[in-house]
C-alpha cells in the first residue's frame, strides 16, 4: 500500500530515522549526560538530580551490582517501585552492569509477583519497603538471591529523608512487617558502590534491555523481549516528531504515570533523557490535591497522562488556577482520550490534547497525533520508519477507509515473547509485521482511528486487564460453576471489570467473590460489578460469548432480554 501519510507529515518530521544512532540505551544515556551535564534531570519531592549526578550515581549502583552482587551480563533484575529518584538510578545502573530489567507493578499480589519472578528467572530485585512483605511471601519459590530494599525518602537528603520515612513507617503505618534477612538497603548499596570499580559492559542493539510483561493480544501475562535497538529506535522516532514542534531541553516535563508502565518508561524516561528535559516525577498522582499543589511549583511545558487522570485533574479544586503559559504538549496514551475530556482540557488550559498509540510489543509507540492540531479522536499518524496497514482476519491488506486489524512494522517491534515462540507466532506475520489486536481504520490523510479492541481486553485507567486471568481466579472459588469477565463502561476509569457468574453454591454473594479476588489480583483487576446468571451464552462448541454479555451491558440487547437481565442480576459496587 502507498504510504499515504508521508504526504501529510508535519514540516520538519523526517520520514525515516536511524535506529542504530546509538549502540544501546547506555550509549544514549552517556551522550546525554555529557551533553547536558549540570542541567536538572529528575526532581522528586523537592530533590533534584542533575545529569552529572545521574552519571555518577548510576556508576556506583552498577559497580555494586557487578562486584558485590556478582551479577553478570544478561541476568535479570526486577524493579518494584513507584516513581522515585531511585527508579532511574536503578534502570541505568542495572543496564550499565549489562543486566536485563523486569519492570514490576508494586501493587502486585503475591500470586502475580510469583508468576512474574518465576517466569522471568529474575535473580535480583529492587523493592520499595512498603511492598517488601509481598516479596517475602514468595521469594523462596523464585531464583532471587539479591534483594535491595529502599525507603521512599532515601534520596531526599537530611532531614527530609528521615522525616518522610518516619511518617510512612510509624505514623501512617504504610510499611507492613517483612522478613528478608538477606536484604541490603539502597543507601548502603550506593555508599559501598562508590568505592568499587566498574567494568563497563559492552552492549549492542540485539541485547535484551527489558522483559516487559503484558498479556499481548491473548492469554496470561508474558514478557515482550525489547532489545536496546527497539527502545533506542522508539526514542529517536519520538524525538524526531517532538523536535518539529518544540524543544524540551532544560524544560519541565511532568511524569505522573508510573515508570513501570511502558508508555511512561519510553516517553517519560528515555525520550526525556535523550532531549535533555527536566523530568518531575510524581510518586502518588492519585492524591489529586497534592498533585495540583506540586504542579503549582513549576511552569511545565509537557504533561503526559491517561484520560482518567486528565479528567481527575480537571475536577480537582485549584487546577484551573495553575499557570499554563508554557504548556505546549499534553500527551494522552494508554487508553483513548474521551472527546469531552479533550474539550474541557482545552477550555481550562488553553491547549489541545494529542493522543499517542502503541503497545508493549512495539516499545510502545506506533502513532502519535499532530501536537498543534485540533483534537479529532484519532491516534495520529505513524512515527518515522513505521508502517501501518489495516488487514482482515486472514492477514490480507484492506483498502483505505475499511475497518480491520491494525498491523505495524518498524524497528521498534519486539524480538518476540520470552520463552514463548508459540505465542510469538500468533501475532507476527511475515516480513516483520505485528498484529496489534486493535481494530481500526486509516483515512486519506494517514490518520489512524481505533474502532474497537480485538478480542476481549479490558482497559482500566490505561492498564490492561485480561479476562482469562480474572476468570481463572474466580473459577477457583468452590462455589462457582462458570464465569465470564468483560469490560463495563465507567465514568472515572473508562472501563472496569464486570463478571457474569453461574453458581454451584447459591449462598455465595457478590461481596464474597470480590473479597476472594482481592487476595489474588491487583486492585484495578478486581471486579467492580458481579452479575449472577443461571446460564451463560455460548457458541455451538461451548465457548462463552463474552461479546453478547458486553452488548447486554451497553444496552444493545432487546428490551425483553434487558428486562430479564435486570431482574436476574445483582450488582456489587
Amino acid at each position: 500500500m502507498e504510504k499515504i501519510w508521508l504526504k501529510h507529515y508535519p514540516a520538519g518530521v523526517p520520514a525515516e530515522i536511524n535506529p542504530d544512532e546509538y549502540c544501546s540505551l547506555v550509549d544514549m544515556f552517556h551522550q546525554s549526560c555529557a551533553k547536558y551535564g549540570d542541567l536538572p534531570a529528575f526532581t522528586n519531592m523537592g530533590k533534584t538530580l542533575t545529569y552529572n549526578d545521574l552519571e555518577q550515581m548510576t556508576r556506583d549502583f552498577a559497580a555494586w551490582l557487578q562486584t558485590s552482587a556478582k551479577l553478570k551480563k544478561g541476568d535479570r533484575i526486577a524493579l518494584m517501585m513507584p516513581n522515585l529518584l531511585q527508579y532511574p538510578i536503578a534502570i541505568f545502573g542495572a543496564m550499565r552492569a549489562g543486566l536485563t530489567l523486569v519492570n514490576t507493578n508494586p501493587l502486585y499480589t503475591a500470586h502475580e509477583l510469583q508468576h512474574q519472578m518465576q517466569d522471568s528467572g529474575a535473580v535480583a530485585i529492587v523493592v520499595v519497603e512498603n511492598f517488601a512483605h509481598v516479596l517475602a511471601e514468595v521469594i523462596a519459590t523464585t531464583s532471587i538471591r539479591t534483594v535491595i530494599v529502599t525507603g521512599v525518602g532515601d534520596l531526599l537528603g537530611f532531614p527530609k529523608k528521615s522525616l518522610v520515612n518516619f511518617v510512612l513507617r510509624y505514623v501512617r503505618k504504610q510499611v507492613p512487617h517483612y522478613a528478608l534477612p538477606q536484604a541490603i538497603s539502597f543507601s548502603n548499596v550506593m555508599r559501598e558502590g562508590h568505592y568499587l570499580n566498574l567494568n563497563e559492559v559492552k552492549l549492542n542493539g540485539d541485547d535484551i534491555a527489558f522483559l516487559q510483561y503484558t498479556g499481548g493480544t491473548t492469554g496470561v501475562a508474558k514478557a515482550a523481549m525489547l532489545s536496546h535497538r527497539n527502545m533506542v529506535a522508539n526514542c529517536v522516532q519520538g524525538s524526531a516528531w517532538l523536535s518539529a514542534f518544540t524543544s524540551l531541553r532544560n524544560e519541565v516535563s511532568i511524569t505522573p504515570l508510573p515508570l513501570y508502565h511502558i508508555f511512561s518508561l519510553t516517553v517519560c524516561c528515555f525520550l526525556f533523557i535523550r532531549v535533555g528535559a527536566h523530568n518531575v516525577l510524581i510518586t502518588n498522582p492519585r492524591d489529586f490535591r497534592g498533585f495540583v499543589k506540586e504542579l503549582k511549583k513549576y511552569q511545565f511545558v509537557m504533561l503526559s497522562a491517561v484520560n482518567t487522570l486528565f479528567n481527575a485533574l480537571l475536577n480537582t479544586p485549584g487546577f484551573d488556577q495553575l499557570n499554563f503559559s508554557k504548556l505546549k504538549i499534553s500527551l494522552g496514551g494508554g487508553m483513548a482520550v474521551q472527546p469531552s475530556v479533550a474539550a474541557q482540557w482545552k477550555k481550562v488550559t488553553g491547549h489541545r490534547v494529542a493522543q499517542g498509540w502503541g503497545l508493549t510489543e512495539a516499545s510502545p509507540a506506533g502513532c502519535i497525533g499532530i501536537l498543534d492540531a485540533e483534537f479529532d479522536g484519532s491516534i495520529g499518524m505513524p512515527l518515522p520508519s513505521t508502517e501501518i496497514t489495516i488487514r482482515d482476519d486472514n492477514g490480507i491488506e484492506l483498502p483505505q477507509g475499511e475497518v480491520g486489524e491494525i498491523c505495524l512494522r518498524g524497528p521498534q517491534v519486539m524480538q518476540g515473547y520470552w520463552q514463548r515462540p508459540d505465542e510469538t507466532a500468533k501475532i507476527m506475520l511475515s516480513d516483520g509485521w505485528l498484529r496489534t489486536g486493535d481494530i481500526g481504520r486509516m483515512d486519506a490523510r494517514g490518520h489512524v482511528f481505533i474502532e474497537d479492541r480485538k478480542k476481549d481486553m479490558i482497559v482500566v485507567s490505561g492498564f490492561k486487564v485480561f479476562p482469562n486471568e480474572v476468570e481463572a481466579v474466580v473459577a477457583a472459588h468452590p462455589g462457582v460453576l462458570e464465569v465470564a469477565a468483560v469490560a463495563q463502561t465507567d465514568e472515572r476509569a473508562g472501563e472496569v471489570v464486570a463478571i457474569f457468574v453461574v453458581l454451584k453454591d447459591k449462598s455465595v454473594t457478590a461481596e464474597q467473590l470480590i473479597e476472594y479476588c482481592r487476595k489474588e489480583l491487583t486492585g484495578y483487576k478486581i471486579p467492580k460489578h458481579v452479575y449472577f446468571r443461571t446460564e451463560l451464552p455460548k457458541t455451538n462448541v461451548g465457548k462463552i460469548l463474552r461479546r453478547a454479555l458486553r452488548d447486554e451491558l451497553e444496552g444493545k440487547t432487546n428490551a425483553v432480554g434487558a428486562l430479564r437481565a435486570a431482574e436476574a442480576c445483582k450488582t456489587a459496587h
